[in-house]
């Protein structure tokens, strides 16, 4: 017990936690709107919508329906959200041509919002799994996912993002040395202003399933993740990942998944002192809405407990499919 802290029963803890108005004066955490973003599916058509079944509540709709969701966040207060194309199986090659395609969905996204709702901020996705017909992240040879060849397909769609005028990129590949690439290809190419939110600490987890199908890549993929996506048991890593895409250039990090690895967004967070983001993926949302919509826990109380977690954990904002709803919430 510390020396300045008088016994029981001058000390009473439950002093503090006897009323709303004092709960609110000493809690330590705080969230907002502000504090989130929202991830969102991307298909073709106009007016069209489909629910990923795996993910209760979760459409991917097509880029007029994404302007609304757009306007949507930017009414509730949430400054961002994250593009995430379900690209049709005929464009997904082994060459990952697609991904750079200047009129591909998730830039026909990107300029349709900016368009629409040139205050919200749009993140996009830099990685090869939605247009690679091997489902990876990366190139991939004789079952190898190459490493170097992968960077250079990745800083070709890193650029072709900001041209389309993405104001947050997220490399998500896990690919070695593709942040130093990128914004060396960024400045070179007149993005200075493009911020780079490297997903620095990404596990090959299994609560990325649900996420799979929703971008159309879990039956494309062959084989796993685990050479390039980092081993769940790794904790010291994380922090060596992070302090080299902070070094290569990196505006922020993220740790993905989230709940499962508070700890990790915790020691990044008292580490680097940098801004931090964490992904409550699509595993974590489906177990929670799946718990909630069978009556197994009262879903709006597990779902705003879940995020404050992020930020007690040192969490500067959380990508998150409960977004929309979060923020109803906290709006009153």
């Amino acid at each position: 017990m510390p020396a300045d802290q008088a016994p029981f029963p001058a000390t009473r803890f439950r002093r503090l936690r006897r009323s709303p108005a004092l709960r609110a004066l000493v809690s330590e955490a705080r969230l907002t709107p502000a504090d989130l973003i929202w991830p969102v599916f991307v298909r073709d058509g106009r007016g069209e919508r489909d629910a990923v079944p795996s993910m209760p509540g979760v459409e991917r709709l097509s880029i007029d329906l994404v302007v609304e969701a757009a306007r949507e966040a930017a009414a509730l207060g949430i400054p961002a959200i994250c593009l995430f194309p379900y690209t049709d199986p005929s464009k997904r090659t082994e060459g990952c041509e697609e991904a750079w395609n200047p009129d591909n969905l998730s830039n026909a996204a990107t300029r349709a919002i900016k368009d629409a709702v040139p205050d919200i901020a749009v993140m996009t996705d830099v990685a090869l799994d939605p247009y690679n017909a091997n489902g990876h992240d990366g190139l991939v040879r004789d079952g190898v996912i190459l490493n170097d060849e992968s960077v250079a397909a990745l800083v070709r769609m890193a650029l072709a993002q900001a041209e389309a005028g993405a104001d947050i990129l997220g490399p998500s590949d896990m690919m070695d040395g593709r942040i130093g690439a990128m914004r060396a290809a960024l400045e070179e190419g007149g993005h200075t202003g493009t911020a780079i939110m490297s997903y620095s600490a990404k596990y090959a987890s299994a609560f990325y399933g649900p996420f799979r199908d929703a971008v159309g890549a879990s039956g494309a993929l062959t084989g796993d993740k685990k050479t390039y996506q980092m081993d769940p048991a790794n904790g010291d890593e994380a922090l060596r990942l992070i302090e080299r895409d902070l070094s290569e250039g990196a505006d922020m990090v993220m740790v993905k998944p989230g709940m499962p690895y508070l700890d990790i967004c915790r020691r990044a967070k008292d580490a680097f002192g940098v801004p931090t983001y964490a992904y409550q993926v699509s595993g974590e949302y489906a177990m929670l809405r799946g718990a909630a919509d069978h009556g197994w826990l009262d879903g709006e109380r597990v779902m705003m407990e879940s995020l404050m977690a992020f930020r007690r954990a040192g969490c500067d904002g959380i990508l998150t499919y409960f977004a929309p709803e979060a923020a109803r919430l906290l709006n009153g």
